[in-house]
């Protein structure tokens, strides 16, 4: 169509393993900015893909009414840590005698060539300039993501495609990042396409919607349409889940899990944490929550004892002080953990299944061989996640929604004392969601059992909490 700015007629993607159920019709027009929905594992990624050229065809066409494929730029999920990425492993972050050829945000920023007033707008609308001087590996999830997005935005882009925009953002950024959006389609003559697992918030300077379902893309829709033609989802009926009786570790002698007293964790000239303290008891549910930036994930990395620097730092861990001869596998032994830094971290090309069973020895790959009880155990928490039919796929080949899912499995299955949950449900559609936080409730709600619970969503906080410590 001449009208289009991307028109992909009768696709036929060429690989089988990624081949959509139906032939693919999709079309970007003059003006229009689109959301594309859909339930995790449905493919909405392959269809960016396929979008994006990276997806051969078998048949059909796929035409762009602008100078190359290269104005697309592609903000994806995994879009963590760019050129810094290649040799990451997941404590270098807290290793800073392993960061001294990481490039600082300004580094990165000040290759591309852009127009002096674009950049300040940007630099001002997502408070960019105090993150400049920052090496891009100590960034938290939030700042990674609004680095990620200026970094796109400097290239001028015809369209920009964006994977899950709102993950790892505070409400503050989150609504910085719409009003930025929609000021750059009221401006410019960029063209946005949003990718998301839920309809639960379409921004509304979107204009049309494709729904994709079972490798289906549906037909397009304006927002009016989608909205009015939109079948609610029914509701959640919650079951009695009996969880595995296995125990990785033996119990806790006492009632301390964490004890933290006047801590500080520096960087150069960054302090992170200054003569901060936290007492967590047995049985305890605890929110942590705090806006990007202000420490959450240090904070964390202190308590799973990724962090050296807990060395330096008066920290009682299951009642032994930091640095009297335990070892870190000791004090993981106790704790089931997940995090967007470790998804990021995690490209092992293992199944689903090993990636479940990784969970008994804390390690980003499986490096010894899961017994039969560990096995049976793993395939019992995969069967309560719902999981079962994917535990033989290759984890990459997985979507990330799917992924999660396997990580949360992976953080239960050595049955830990202390749950650490670092914006577990990031990327999660609502089926998904629901079923995850009723786990984490039923398990969590244990009397012996004791939470950390990290998000930017207070809607997504389990019932059973009973303390919340907040970071300015």
């Amino acid at each position: 169509m001449l009208n289009s700015t991307i028109s992909l007629n009768g696709g036929i993607i060429r690989n089988e393993l990624f081949r959509f159920n139906a032939p693919i019709y999709f079309s970007l027009e003059k003006n229009e900015h689109l959301a594309i929905v859909s339930e995790n594992g449905s493919g909405k990624t392959i269809l960016v893909k396929t979008i994006l050229g990276e997806c051969p065809l078998k048949e059909g066409t796929i035409t762009y009414n602008f100078p190359s494929s290269d104005a697309i730029e592609y903000l994806s999920f995994y879009d963590a840590y760019g050129n810094a990425g290649s040799g990451y492993y997941y404590q270098q972050r807290w290793n800073s005698w392993d960061r001294e050829n990481i490039p600082t945000v300004s580094d990165e920023l000040n290759k591309i060539k852009s127009n002096s007033d674009i950049k300040e707008e940007l630099y001002d609308s997502l408070d960019i300039s105090p993150l400049l001087n920052k090496e891009i590996i100590l960034l938290s999830s939030g700042e990674l993501r609004k680095f990620q997005i200026v970094k796109k935005l400097l290239f001028s882009p015809a369209v920009l495609i964006i994977e899950n925009p709102y993950i790892g953002l505070d409400e503050k950024a989150r609504k910085i990042l719409d009003t930025l959006l929609n000021r750059l389609t009221i401006r410019s003559k960029i063209q946005i396409i949003l990718v998301l697992p839920s309809s639960e918030y379409i921004p509304p300077f979107i204009t049309h919607v494709y729904t994709v379902q079972n490798k289906i893309c549906g037909k397009k829709q304006s927002l009016n349409e989608f909205k009015d033609s939109e079948s609610p989802l029914p509701p959640f009926t919650p079951k009695e889940i009996v969880f595995p009786a296995f125990h990785a570790a033996p119990p806790i002698e006492g009632e301390q899990i964490a004890d933290l007293h006047n801590v500080t964790v520096r960087y150069k000239e960054k302090t992170i944490l200054n003569r901060f303290s936290w007492h967590i008891r047995k049985g305890e549910k605890w929110a942590l929550t705090g806006p990007n930036g202000s420490g959450k994930s240090t904070l964390l990395s202190l308590i799973c004892a990724d962090n050296p620097q807990s060395y330096a730092c008066d920290i009682t861990l299951f009642g032994r002080k930091r640095g009297t001869g335990e070892s870190i596998w000791d004090i993981k032994k106790h704790i089931g953990y997940i995090s967007s830094e470790m998804h990021h971290a995690y490209k092992k090309n293992i199944t689903a299944l090993q990636l479940t069973a990784s969970g008994f020895f804390d390690s980003i790959g499986l490096y010894r061989t899961p017994d039969e009880t560990q096995l049976r155990t793993c395939e019992e928490w995969l069967r309560i996640f719902n999981l079962e039919t994917l535990k033989d796929r290759p984890f990459p080949q997985l979507s990330s929604g799917e992924q999660r899912m396997f990580l949360l499995a992976r953080a239960f299955v050595k049955n830990p004392d202390l749950l650490i949950l670092n914006e577990p449900l990031n990327g999660l559609d609502r089926k998904n969601r629901e079923r995850a936080t009723h786990i984490i409730q039923s398990f969590a709600g244990q009397p012996d059992k004791t939470l950390i619970y990290v998000t930017h969503y207070p809607q997504d906080l389990p019932a059973c909490i009973t303390h919340t410590m907040h970071l300015g």
